[in-house]
């Protein structure tokens, strides 16, 4: 089942992810998982799903009623495929490889009750870029951009549906204007610090297709570690059996 350079990770619960260096994942994916949080009877999508960590930590712990990976990278579709038999969810996670720009067709559209996605962090061209096609695509809007992003939930999500996601500080800008532009009104926003007394790493957004404006709500900062330099108790309740003997 594992090809060369593939590892299973495990995700609590007895659900394994197969990962490799190339298709991973990480603290902000875990922390998006669990900020979205389908209810049992929705029909969600995870947009640009990579190995698909997301929508095998909603089967750990919660039970949408169908979950849609959209992936661009074809080795990243194989990865999830194995990883959706392995764990015997193949009645629930469906994967379309797909660039998210094309949904059109492919999957239906306005049906979605939650659209989730893990951007690219940097805008096109900015920063170091790795010399790795699948790191450049995941971490540089060079496949995609925030608008692209955000017209493909647009599309997707029914009237009041949920698009969350997650992205660096220096972006919330864009993604509350690129959300309003397309019918999305922010509803929650919450920040990630590492520690007390640190600047935020990272926030998590919800908006609502066709929402009123106003009402963002900003829940208290999530702490990553506390003063000792432990995990939080949040964390450990959000990271449940996932990273077993690391907490």
């Amino acid at each position: 089942m594992l090809l060369d350079g593939e590892r299973l990770e495990p995700l609590g619960g007895g659900v394994r992810v197969i990962v490799s260096d190339e298709h991973k994942f990480w603290t902000d994916t875990v922390l998006l998982a669990d900020f979205a949080s389908p209810k049992r009877n929705d029909n969600a999508c995870d947009l640009g799903s990579g190995c698909g960590a997301i929508p095998l930590i909603w089967l750990r712990n919660h039970a949408p009623k169908s979950v849609t990976a959209v992936e661009i990278q074809e080795n990243a579709c194989n990865m999830l495929q194995r990883s959706v038999e392995f764990n015997g969810f193949a009645d629930t996670i469906s994967i379309l490889n797909s660039d998210l720009r094309e949904l059109k067709g492919k999957l239906k559209l306005s049906s979605y009750d939650l659209v989730v996605c893990n951007p690219p962090y940097k805008a096109a061209g900015a920063g170091i870029q790795s010399k790795n096609s699948s790191h450049i695509i995941a971490r540089h809007e060079s496949m995609c951009t925030m608008d692209d992003i955000v017209s493909a939930a647009k599309i997707l999500l029914n009237f009041s549906g949920r698009l969350c996601m997650c992205q660096r500080p220096e972006r919330l800008s864009d993604v509350i204007s690129s959300m309003r532009a397309h019918n999305i009104e922010p509803k929650r926003l919450r920040f990630v610090q590492q520690r007390p007394g640190k600047a935020p790493k990272l926030f998590l957004i919800e908006g609502r297709r066709g929402g009123k404006p106003g009402g963002l709500i900003v829940e208290p900062v999530l702490l990553i570690e506390g003063e000792n330099g432990d995990f939080s108790e949040e964390m450990i309740k959000i990271y449940g059996e996932y990273k077993e003997g690391y907490l």
